[in-house]
Formats: C-alpha cells, structure tokens, sequence
C-alpha cells in the first residue's frame, strides 16, 4: 500500500497521515511514514518526543550526504541523476509507535521550479519508496505535487486529498486531480475534515462526487488538545481514530478491487 496524503496546510492532513500509519501498524504492518511537507511535524503526531525529533535533520538539508550520492559540489555542477538511496530509509528512519519516520523535508523552488541534486535526491527517495519498498508508505505531502514524477505516481495505490468544507479546499482537490491527471494518475480521493454538522457535510457531498469521497472526520476538541500537548491524535481521541479506521477499511477495500 503506497498513499500520498495531500492538501493546504492546517486542513489536518497531517493528523490524518499519522492515525492512518499507526493504525496499520497496529496490524502489524511494517509501515513508513515520509514527511515530505516543509512544515514537518508529521513525528508529533506519530508520537515522538521532541528530543528525538530535534535530532533529525531532513535528507534535503543533509549537504555531505547529498554530495556523496550525487557526485556534486562547488567545484563540480555535474551530478548523478540516479544516485544510490535504498539504504537511507533504514539508515536515517527513526521509529516510534510501530511506525518508521523518514522526514524528507522539502527543497525551496524558484518561479522556475529547480533540478538541483537536492531535488533530485528527493525524487529518488521517494520513488524508491513508492516502487521498490515492501512497507505500507503514508507521505505527509503539501499541496504541490512537483516531488512526484510519472514512473513514481503511476506506482502510487491512491492520492488523498484532505480538505475541509470550503471553496478553498474544494479548489485544491480539483488541482490536485489535475496535476495528478497530467502524471498518469485516475485515484485522487478525498478525506473531508473538520466537519461540524448536517450542513458542512451537505456541502461535502454536494461537491465531491460519491465515488472519490473515502469518508468525513468530524470536528473535534480532542485533536486540538493532543496538538497543544504534542501527542499523538491516536492516544487522545478514540472517536477521530474510529472515523479514521473506517476510512481505512474503505482504503483497504479499494485496494483489493
């Protein structure tokens, strides 16, 4: 199972991402949660302690180790493009929970976008992840989609999408489909979060259709009192975990059609 979770910073997507990967692990399930979005906060809510957390330096931020794989340097523009990166899962993961945190980070882009090694030691990260790992892969994405190359999203089970009831977040799930349609990718489906009532979840229905729609997480006090803690939503909500475990099995099911 290989899911990219996506969508605007502060729709919960990360609290989705994490409840998903501990609820796999729970099954046993060898899982690897890759947080691939700038605001990295992905291990918070896996329920690692700061400490730990402190210690990690995301892979794009790892210069020596970057020049080492891609061959480039300041006396040396000219880099690999497909540098050796099947041992940095095991390497620089750190694990809590029964979950395998590998924290990505992101690469700053001009207007122009950027091929650079940094960017491109990413990429091969991730699609070594997607194609070439056995685990169950949750990547804690942003809303973009520029990490993610056409051999690596045509590999991917599902694109979810997270959103809450608004225009806005309506608007980055139809980008999201398009940008995904351009990459070979058809299953763009979304998690509504945030739901408060009937009407919120009229709305929800009302503009995705039925068939991308995995499930709703309703609002809930409970996820905002483990984030003002910095534990993890699994310890502190049984009800949010319930609704997540639900749209799991729906995850699941899908899968196996």
């Amino acid at each position: 199972m290989k899911i990219a979770v996506t969508g605007k910073g502060g729709v919960g997507k990360t609290t989705f991402a994490a409840t998903l990967a501990r609820l796999y692990a729970d099954e046993g399930k060898k899982v690897l949660a890759a947080d691939v979005d700038p605001d990295a906060n992905l291990g918070l809510a896996l329920g690692f302690d700061e400490e730990t957390l402190d210690s990690i330096v995301p892979i794009s931020k790892m210069r020596k180790l970057i020049e080492e794989r891609t061959g480039a340097n300041s006396q040396n523009q000219f880099y690999k493009l497909n540098p050796k990166v099947d041992d940095i899962p095991d390497t620089y993961g750190k694990t809590c929970n029964g979950v395998k945190l590998l924290v990505l980070g992101t690469v700053e882009t001009g207007g122009g976008g950027c091929v650079c090694p940094e960017h491109v030691m990413l990429k091969r990260v991730i699609n070594n992840l997607v194609i070439h790992r056995d685990d169950v892969v949750i990547m804690d994405m942003e809303a973009g989609l520029e990490h993610l190359g056409r051999g690596t999203t045509e590999s991917m089970d599902e694109f979810i999408v997270v959103i809450e009831p608004g225009a806005r977040s309506v608007q980055t799930y139809k980008n999201v489909k398009r940008l995904a349609k351009d990459l070979g990718v058809s299953q763009v489906k979304v998690v509504a979060n945030k739901v408060r009532n009937p009407e919120d979840e009229e709305f929800i229905r009302n503009k995705i259709p039925a068939e991308d729609l995995l499930g709703m997480i309703h609002y809930n006090t409970e996820v905002i009192d483990a984030d003002r803690q910095g534990k993890s939503p699994y310890d502190f909500s049984d009800t949010v975990t319930a609704e997540i475990r639900k749209i799991k099995d729906k995850i699941d099911q899908n899968s196996i059609l």
